[in-house]
């Protein structure tokens, strides 16, 4: 059946008064008038009910993380060195600053105390600190005394870089100074330090610069300690 013959059949069926079917070229008007064409869905599925993707805007290296969250710098905080004594943050101004939450007992404790020793030696003249916080929420792979855990870095690793009291990095009793950090850098988990030696970088001017895993080595970061040093 022809399909001019078979509309016209199809609608001789219908109830005297009921609509007949539009045009073509009404239906598509119609068409138009009532459905907007929505971006295609990340799976390729057109037409879903779905947010559009969140754009992410990348930060050019080298530039402090910008949040409302903390107008502060890291000189506002003063905090206990492995001795027990206050060690206001900012005598260190004017320096870069690399911030690691370290363990004795972990699987990454000698590459990166080996590490961090070798970049300090480096850089110690240039205007560069790195300023260790040992903390045992991890595997409680930290467990030992202020005093031991001082013998442990400055005998066997000679680490030669400031060295403080242990705090807790995540959690109710976390320290002020990482509450500071983890506020001004989000990371792969949030607010979250995901495991021992987790890093944080900070410029001259006390503002957290990037924010590295665990498993990011020293010497990884060392090209972002150069930049920020000439700077």
């Amino acid at each position: 059946m022809a399909p001019a013959t078979a509309t016209a059949a199809f609608t001789s069926l219908l109830p005297v008064g009921a609509s007949r079917l539009p045009s073509a070229a009404a239906a598509a008007a119609g068409a138009a008038a009532s459905f907007v064409r929505l971006p295609r869905h990340p799976t390729g599925w057109a037409g879903a009910s779905v947010a559009a993707p969140r754009t992410v805007r990348r930060r050019a290296p080298g530039v402090a993380y910008a949040t409302a969250a903390t107008e502060k710098s890291i000189y506002d905080y003063t905090v206990k060195d492995i001795d027990g004594k206050d060690v206001p943050l900012k005598k260190f101004k004017n320096k870069v600053l690399l911030i690691v939450n370290v363990a004795s007992q972990c699987g990454l404790t000698t590459a990166n105390y080996t590490e961090l020793s070798h970049i300090y030696e480096k850089y110690k003249t240039q205007g560069f600190e790195i300023l260790a916080f040992p903390c045992n929420q991890f595997g409680a792979q930290e467990p030992g005394s202020n005093s031991q855990i001082k013998q442990f870095a400055c005998t066997r690793f000679k680490a030669e870089f400031p060295i403080f009291d242990k705090v807790d990095v995540n959690g109710p009793n976390t320290a002020p100074i990482y509450k500071f950090l983890k506020s001004s850098a989000g990371g792969f988990l949030g607010d979250l330090v995901k495991w021992n030696f987790e890093k944080f970088l900070v410029d001259k001017n006390g503002k957290v610069v990037e924010r590295y895993p665990p498993t990011t080595s020293p010497f990884q970061i060392e090209k972002d300690i150069q930049k920020l040093i000439a700077a």
